[in-house]
């Protein structure tokens, strides 16, 4: 890997740059060519969401920052991602510059916005072949100002150029997680020590209107959704030369990682890839074991789109093709599960009622089963839950920018909230009985299926997104067959 020069980071393996050299560099270069742009539909949609979040804050300068690199080791930054609120307010996403920074400042009855970003430099400047954080020689060309305010229809300015406002004369919200350096900037400027009210209601405003998802959402929701099934195939494509490799379980993951890249902008999050045992650990995601013949493997994946918004998908498959007549027991007890909750999900319903009525199907199983020490109705008392053993996890939450959207919406809104028409959350419920659990019978232990789906909630019902990955015992045989 390049390093960069001694006016960037001085080391005992740096050569000095020579006043000839620099001359050198900046001269003899072609001249620059904007490159043509257009509005980008998702444009319009993003001002709409900067619309509506306006109205929540009369009188309050909005910054909303993308956020810089987060360092990895030494001086390697992981791979850059945008916060989501700042690619839901402008529709930028995989390509945001770094640092950017969106401000909304009030001017009477509404907030004027801006977009500060870094633009190109210039090939007479240092800081294009010298500085290995942000030199385009380095890291590749930035979008210019004009074309970034073409394709997102906001105004912009370079970054350099971004102040807070006087906080006495203007109060000031600010995502708070997003930018470190900019939270202690406004830190000093206030005086005190961490968020204030403005802000933790900014990241609320901001992840509660992703509880409803507008018409592009949902369509980049569809496509991760059918670029995971194509990854899915892969994974089947690759099952043969994964058995009985030592850490077939990474044969898998890349191959799945290989679709993410080509279609999308990576995985959406790391990927399960858990054979045999693995499979009873929720988030496994070493990957480095073995897949045997006659093993169950779980994987739960998906594909993120260059505009962040992302699938997640669970299936769970016999390795050789085949179910056996344990596997698929438990298998069909867990669809059983993740229909009735599909069932249940109908505008105007609790939101937490569709966990309820998976983990009741989840408990007549294990109970039937002799699993438990208790009657059914007694572990489905508030005070008891002894089947949540198999099963601790919920069954589901929201979907979108983030694999677990929405994070910092209100308990009220929503785990005690009202299901509504555009809201996007997976169907999850599993069953998973640990190698060394001696409450079930030894047949059983070692055995882990989980089964997710991505779910639409329309007018009067809803819409199984990934229906089409299949997710019955015979469907998935017919699958792996083919």
């Amino acid at each position: 890997m390049a390093k960069d020069p001694p006016e960037q980071q001085p080391s005992n393996r740096s050569a000095p740059i020579s006043e000839a050299f620099r001359t050198f560099i900046q001269s003899g270069w072609s001249p620059s060519h904007p490159t043509p742009a257009a509005r980008l539909p998702i444009a319009d949609y993003a001002a709409t969401r900067r619309d509506a979040v306006s109205e929540s804050f009369p009188g309050i300068t909005l910054v909303i920052p993308a956020g810089s690199p987060k360092q990895r080791s030494n001086d390697t930054d992981y791979p850059y991602r945008p916060h989501s609120a700042f690619s839901y307010f402008t529709g930028w996403g995989h390509d945001t510059t770094a640092g950017s920074v969106l401000q909304g400042r009030w001017r009477g009855d509404h907030h004027e916005w801006t977009l500060f970003a870094r633009g190109p430099a210039p090939r007479t400047s240092d800081e294009f072949y010298a500085n290995a954080a942000i030199g385009e020689f380095w890291t590749g060309r930035r979008r210019s100002l004009d074309e970034v305010a073409t394709r997102f229809g906001i105004a912009t300015a370079e970054r350099e150029t971004f102040v807070f406002p006087d906080s006495e004369s203007s109060p000031i919200a600010l995502v708070w997680e997003a930018d470190p350096a900019l939270s202690g900037e406004l830190e000093t400027l206030r005086g005190s020590e961490g968020p204030q009210s403005d802000d933790d209601d900014l990241e609320r405003v901001a992840s509660e209107m992703r509880l409803v998802k507008d018409d592009c959402e949902i369509a980049e929701l569809r496509e991760a959704v059918a670029s995971t099934h194509r990854g899915f195939t892969d994974i089947i494509e690759a099952l043969p030369g994964a058995i009985g490799h030592e850490r077939g379980e990474r044969v898998i993951e890349g191959a799945f990682h290989q679709r993410a890249r080509i279609e999308g902008n990576a995985v959406g999050y790391d990927s399960i890839v858990a054979a045999g045992s693995h499979a009873c650990i929720l988030h496994w995601v070493d990957n480095d074991g073995p897949i045997r013949d006659g093993d169950l493997l779980l994987v739960d994946a998906g594909v993120e789109r260059e505009s962040l918004y992302t699938a997640d998908i669970t299936r769970t498959l016999p390795v050789n093709g085949r179910f056996t007549q344990q596997q698929r027991l438990v298998y069909e007890a867990v669809l059983e599960a993740a229909d009735a909750a599909f069932d249940a999900v109908k505008p105007g319903v609790p939101f937490h009622t569709v966990h309820d009525t998976a983990m009741a199907v989840i408990a007549r199983h294990v109970s039937e089963w002799g699993f438990l020490p208790v009657s059914l109705e007694e572990t489905l008392e508030k005070t008891s839950q002894l089947h949540r053993r198999y099963m601790i996890h919920g069954t589901s939450h929201h979907l979108g920018l983030d694999v677990h959207d929405c994070a910092h919406a209100r308990r009220e809104r929503y785990l005690l909230g009202t299901i509504e028409p555009g809201m996007v959350f997976t169907i999850e419920p599993g069953l998973y009985f640990q190698p060394d659990d001696e409450t079930v019978p030894a047949e059983w232990r070692g055995i882990g299926v989980r089964i997710e789906d991505d779910i639409l909630v329309t007018r009067d019902g809803a819409e199984n997104l990934s229906a089409g990955i299949p997710r019955t015992p015979d469907e998935v045989e017919t699958w792996m067959a083919r």
